[in-house]
């Protein structure tokens, strides 16, 4: 049976407000001083807690960047479905920050969690699936 409805349009969100900072080598803690709002600078500071063994903040800072980016979303359409392409560069905090949130999830324990994130990310975007998660 085909869906006559169609898909949902994409998601594309605009740049991320520290993109500019992070892409000449900002560290991301000053990013986020600057732009409390830079999912990409909360998605990064994730990625470094959980590589120290730092689980706590990493978790933190990834449920951070992952509610950001829905308010994000929502703001540009986004209905609570549909996809988010990979390729679209400014999407890319919203679909890191669902993939350093499994990681944390899954170091606390939340394996519930991490298997959400995991699907939402994957349902988002596949790419971004294949690239983040593998």
């Amino acid at each position: 049976m085909t869906n006559l409805l169609g898909e949902p349009p994409e998601t594309l969100l605009p740049p991320d407000p520290g993109a500019d900072e992070l892409d000449a080598g900002t560290d991301p803690v000053e990013v986020v001083r600057s732009h409390p709002d830079s999912t990409a600078a909360w998605s990064l500071l994730s990625e470094r807690a959980l590589g120290e063994g730092r689980d706590i903040e990493g978790y933190a800072f990834a449920r951070t960047a992952y509610h950001l980016s829905l308010d994000a979303l929502r703001r540009h359409g986004w209905r609570g479905h549909g996809p988010v392409p990979w390729a679209h560069e400014p999407n890319r905090g919203f679909l890191r920050s669902l993939a350093v949130l499994a990681t944390a999830s899954e170091r606390l324990g939340d394996d519930a969690e991490a298997h959400r994130c995991r699907e939402f990310l994957r349902e988002s975007s596949r790419e971004a699936y294949d690239a983040l998660v593998g």
